[in-house]
């Protein structure tokens, strides 16, 4: 009998803590990617940006026709079955679907009827980045574009965005007090 509590107690606990991963309840900012078909895909041109940074209407967007260069002036060559994966992948970790605090400021910052394309042009985005002068983003050779999430997000591929982990290149750590 005692053995059967102690197992019971064992897989109680077990089962909170795998309820507690599923639930998003982690100390990142976002849900870390954890397709492999997404991350070589999508990770070969860029940083395979993390699901959560979009919601589901621009996933479906930018995934739509992508062997019209329609992706950033990019032909993109997947095969339905990879792509279709890869969407719903995408859809299922969108914004709009993340119980991540920062999925749910950038969905309070999109307009019902606004798809956005780019992260970086989403207005949550851009007010985190206003304070930052453009010649350390796009006149910085090593940035280019807030679009680099990674270049000075360090811990950007575990989802980790806050303002203690930036440190831009040629300048170092960004503090916008």
């Amino acid at each position: 009998m005692k053995n059967i509590l102690i197992l019971s107690t064992l897989l109680m606990f077990v089962s909170f803590i795998a309820l507690a991963h599923d639930n998003d309840s982690h100390e990142s900012d976002f849900k870390v990617v954890l397709n492999e078909s997404y991350s070589e895909e999508c990770g070969i041109c860029h940083f395979a940006y993390l699901p959560g940074m979009l919601p589901s209407k621009s996933w479906k967007l930018l995934l739509s026709d992508l062997k019209l260069k329609n992706h950033f002036d990019e032909e993109i060559e997947l095969d339905n079955a990879t792509k279709d994966q890869i969407l719903n992948y995408l859809i299922s970790h969108s914004a709009d679907k993340s119980n991540y605090k920062r999925s749910k400021k950038i969905m309070r910052t999109i307009s019902r009827d606004e798809i956005p394309a780019r992260i970086s042009e989403i207005r949550y985005i851009k007010d985190k980045h206003r304070k930052i002068p453009s010649k350390l983003v796009t006149g910085n050779s090593e940035v280019e574009s807030l679009s680099n999430c990674d270049s000075c997000h360090k811990d950007a591929i575990n989802g980790i965005f806050d303002d203690d982990t930036v440190s831009i290149p040629g300048y170092g750590k960004w503090d916008d007090d």
